[in-house]
């Protein structure tokens, strides 16, 4: 599972408003259920279970990257955003850097490997500093889906 495969250019915002990790989730979900990926009646349960997972550990993972995430049962299929910030984002970093790139994405409860799977491809993919200056240059959303596409094609 991809972010090629999982974003549309409508799932990309290329300058995020947050300055702090809760309110770039919450910026990212509000974005899912306008476009009605997540109903709205039930964002505040999709919200709970990405606290949840927060609070356990910080999903910033280093190399201003974050990939918050979660399962519930509020999903039918893997539901992904993507954010980026010029200026960074606190999320409480391993490495104590602000974020720059944030991938939210929400997995079905019972889909635990698709779970692990889509984790494991996007930190792999992000952990490539040429795709994270690609990223971070891109001009517009397109050009970012470009980027997750073309990675596709590749694996």
């Amino acid at each position: 599972m991809t972010l090629g495969h999982l974003l549309s250019v409508d799932q990309i915002l290329p300058e995020m408003k947050a300055t702090e990790r809760w309110s770039a989730i919450v910026e990212l979900v509000e974005m899912l259920v306008r476009l009605g990926k997540i109903k709205a009646a039930d964002q505040e349960n999709v919200l709970a279970a990405l606290r949840a997972r927060e609070e356990t550990m910080s999903t910033g993972i280093g190399f201003g990257i974050a990939i918050p995430h979660a399962s519930s049962d509020r999903v039918n299929e893997v539901v992904a955003a993507f954010g980026r910030s010029s200026t960074g984002i606190e999320f409480d970093s391993l490495d104590g850097l602000p974020v720059k790139f944030i991938v939210l994405f929400i997995v079905p409860k019972d889909q635990f490997q698709t779970h692990l799977r889509t984790l494991a491809a996007i930190a792999k993919f992000l952990n490539d500093r040429s795709v994270r200056e690609r990223l971070g240059t891109a001009a517009n959303p397109q050009e970012i889906l470009s980027i997750f596409e073309a990675s596709a094609a590749t694996r």
